[in-house]
């Protein structure tokens, strides 16, 4: 099937055409009529999928559609709230590639930068808005955006929203969009939290199901390393002695680690950056700006903060921890050996990780190569099941007392947005 055959109008089609878009995605191919015909769709889709273009194809469409008819000045008509601030950049981006030749104008809102710019923008007019959680109730607070003309509302990658605790504000945007909307629902996982929410925004829709990605580009090699949880940063510095290795994309588990990463790889005169959610977004930008540039060896990543990043021609992604999901290994590697280029996927895995080295292999099919000139071999053991039982309690007890610690303090007075203005005059 072809673009063409999904009742696309030409001059989507146009632009699709000068992208080198020809065959759709699955969720492309299912999705597109469905959202045409006004149907509300939960969509189960990795990023990855396609699903960017399959919710915006058909918006764009209805939008142009629609203001054929009226000339008006521009208003919201179109909402789209997603995670973090890379992605939102580059749903925008993808809107204005995809709706070059409709006139329909999108912008995008997003925190840790001044909102100067993006005030000026919603102020000139937009037709679609691309926003993550916190920046939009700011500015609806502020009374920058009315959200009473919106038609179409889109929620993307919900169950990442929700780790990364917008759920509140996500009930509070909810009640500000009129009843009357086409709402469309898309989340890489299904659990009951991410249901239930599903049902408070959506009315009698289809479902649409991709099946995660389970295969790794032939393209790409696999490298295993199994070291201690101590020697990891020793077994890194070996790794890049190798100087062909002359840019990689690194995955940390956390922002914490990806900051003590990137500060002992810059100690050996390493050229590094690190990019996640607590980094201004000029800095990520920044940071983004160089490596591609090839002014930075290593950019150390965070999961969120890595969505988005698309490089060419990139040969080495290293997994510094091995992710707990195995889809997660298929969309870090992913970003290398594309487009026919070779890449290599190298991963250190201390004792404790051992074990989603097997859900990987069993995901992708394929026995991952061991390097055997390991001069920091694996040597500790794993803890046993109820060690590890204990471990992961622990572990969700100080989560939950961070959450109940952040949720006071946002209650106490002195967190209210009127206190704040009150000391500051």
């Amino acid at each position: 099937m072809e673009f063409s055959e999904l009742g696309i109008i030409e001059p989507i089609l146009r632009a699709l055409k000068e992208e080198k878009y020809v065959e759709p995605t699955s969720i492309q191919e299912k999705a597109i009529p469905l959202i045409i015909n006004r149907s509300d769709v939960l969509g189960s889709a990795q990023t990855g999928t396609g699903k960017t273009a399959a919710f915006a194809i058909p918006i764009l469409q209805h939008l142009f559609l629609a203001r054929k008819k009226s000339k008006g000045a521009r208003k919201i008509k179109s909402l789209v709230i997603t995670p973090t601030r890379e992605l939102a950049i580059q749903i925008g981006e993808s809107f204005t590639t995809y709706g070059k030749y409709t006139w329909i104008k999108n912008t995008v809102v997003f925190g840790g930068v001044t909102q100067g710019r993006q005030t000026d923008a919603l102020r000139r007019g937009a037709d679609i808005l691309v926003a993550t959680p916190g920046r939009l109730l700011d500015l609806m607070e502020q009374g920058f955006i009315k959200l009473k003309d919106v038609e179409y509302f889109v929620l993307d990658e919900a169950d990442r929203m929700l780790d990364m605790g917008f759920i509140h504000d996500i009930r509070k945007i909810i009640t500000k969009l009129p009843a009357k909307r086409q709402s469309l629902f898309f989340s890489a996982t299904m659990p009951d939290n991410i249901v239930e929410l599903s049902r408070k925004i959506l009315t009698n829709p289809k479902k649409v199901d991709v099946s995660p990605i389970s295969s790794a580009a032939e393209t790409v090699r696999h490298f295993l390393y199994y070291t201690n949880k101590p020697s990891k940063k020793d077994l890194l510095l070996h790794i890049l002695k190798d100087q062909k290795i002359d840019q990689v994309l690194l995955f940390s588990r956390t922002k914490y680690g990806a900051d003590r990463i990137a500060s002992n790889l810059k100690k050996q005169k390493i050229k590094t950056a690190a990019i996640h959610g607590d980094k201004a977004q000029n800095q990520r930008q920044k940071a983004l700006s160089r490596f591609k540039a090839g002014e930075v060896r290593v950019l150390v990543a965070t999961d969120i903060a890595a969505r988005g990043i698309d490089i060419e021609k990139l040969k080495y992604v290293i997994n510094y921890d091995i992710p707990n999901v195995a889809e997660t290994y298929v969309h870090r590697i992913g970003r290398s050996g594309r487009a026919g280029e070779e890449g290599n996927a190298i991963s250190l895995c201390e004792p404790e990780e051992n074990v989603y080295i097997k859900d990987i292999e069993k995901l992708i099919k394929q026995k991952i190569e061991v390097v055997k000139d390991n001069p920091f071999p694996q040597t500790d053991k794993p803890r046993s099941s109820v060690e590890n039982k204990e471990w992961e309690k622990e572990k969700q007890r100080k989560k939950q007392e961070f959450f109940a610690a952040k949720k006071k303090k946002q209650n106490t007075p002195e967190s209210s947005k009127g206190y704040r203005k009150k000391r500051k005059n």
